[in-house]
């Protein structure tokens, strides 16, 4: 069996931190492991209209920011395929004859979509087709034959709904769909980066982000406001790490050799944490090298998006073909659907000699 990779990320903004160590570093090194036999990422465009139907100008036009910020972090189109959802329609089909498969008490206990649903305060009035939309990521994962799916850990309820659906379709219909496997970031601050405010997780609704896209002033800026220790009201206090939002980022990018460049009276991350804890280390020094660490992964980034920037035909070309090969590969999978739920009708050639017959006297 093929090894097959697919990902993506919903249009509603530019792509920002979270998303580059939750799963964007990930997909290049994946990309570039050499491991996998195919690569789909999507721009996830027809379920950010789940919740923004009455703005779809704002999905339309952070297309282009995502696809910039995938082929700025490295994503190859040579190696991988990016595609926009809506061109390939026959996601929307699949996801109809899933929803057969699972009832609405089960998509109500995701917890992924309990958080969503109160997050954009949706409990009186939830839109049919947010409130779908795990089962339409099934539809994604399926129609490409995902055997792999890299997400953060808020998406785990999602792929284990996906699972269920394959199970109950092969059950049902016969082998037909693969059954895809989580791949979560191994470094656990990767799974779930909060926000700079110190929300649970970094949010563009919330306002609390770094953009990959930001510039090297606007990254410094949102790293000194940066939630902290409450109660490390002096140098000299013990500070404490738990919720310490630059202690979690720095567990996320930190590297040794950072220190060797840009905080050289400490040997590792473990010096700086313990010199913190007991007291007489300022939340000023902790935040200047986080700033300095992140610039440094950023600044390669942003450099690369500007060259994308002046070719925008070139991207649009780049999803154009993307797109045509996605709808090539959904369709076949849609045609191995359809002959196993037996609604082939037209391609049934034993069906039509068979009511032929019938209808005959034969």
């Amino acid at each position: 069996m093929e090894k097959i990779i697919l990902t993506g990320d919903r249009p509603t903004g530019k792509l920002h931190l979270g998303h580059y160590v939750g799963s964007l570093k990930r997909r290049v090194e994946l990309q570039n492991s050499g491991e996998f036999d195919k690569i789909f990422v999507m721009i996830a465009d027809a379920q950010a209209l789940t919740d923004n139907a009455d703005n779809p100008e704002k999905v339309r036009q952070n297309i282009i920011e995502v696809a910039l910020d995938y082929l700025s972090v490295g994503i190859d189109p040579s190696k991988t395929t990016i595609f926009i959802q809506s061109q390939v329609p026959e996601l929307t089909e699949l996801a109809f004859y899933y929803m057969n498969l699972v009832t609405v008490s089960r998509v109500q206990r995701n917890p992924t979509v309990k958080t969503e649903i109160k997050m954009r305060n949706f409990e009186q009035s939830i839109p049919v087709g947010f409130f779908c939309y795990p089962v339409s990521q099934a539809s994604d994962i399926t129609a490409f034959r995902a055997t792999t799916v890299p997400v953060g850990e808020d998406q785990a309820p999602m792929i284990e709904l996906t699972r269920e659906i394959v199970n109950r379709f092969n059950n049902v219909y016969g082998d037909t769909l693969v059954e895809p496997e989580i791949l979560l970031p191994e470094n656990e601050a990767c799974q779930r980066l909060p926000g700079t405010d110190g929300k649970a997780k970094m949010s563009k609704s919330l306002g609390n982000c770094i953009y990959l896209s930001d510039s090297a002033k606007e990254v410094s800026k949102k790293v000194k406001s940066m939630y902290t220790d409450p109660l490390h009201l002096n140098v000299c206090d013990p500070g404490h790490l738990e919720g310490n939002c630059p202690f979690i980022y720095l567990d996320a990018f930190c590297k040794e050799e950072h220190f060797e460049r840009y905080l050289p009276e400490y040997k590792n991350l473990q010096e700086l944490k313990d010199h913190y804890t007991r007291g007489g280390l300022g939340d000023g020094t902790v935040k200047k090298f986080l700033a300095a660490v992140i610039e440094e992964e950023l600044a390669p980034i942003r450099e690369r998006r500007k060259e994308w920037e002046q070719n925008i035909p070139a991207v649009y070309d780049i999803l154009k073909r993307g797109s045509e090969e996605a709808r090539r590969v959904a369709a076949s999978t849609l045609d191995d659907v359809r002959r196993a739920m037996r609604i082939n009708y037209f391609d049934d050639m034993d069906l039509v000699s068979e009511q032929s017959k019938k209808y005959s006297g034969k």
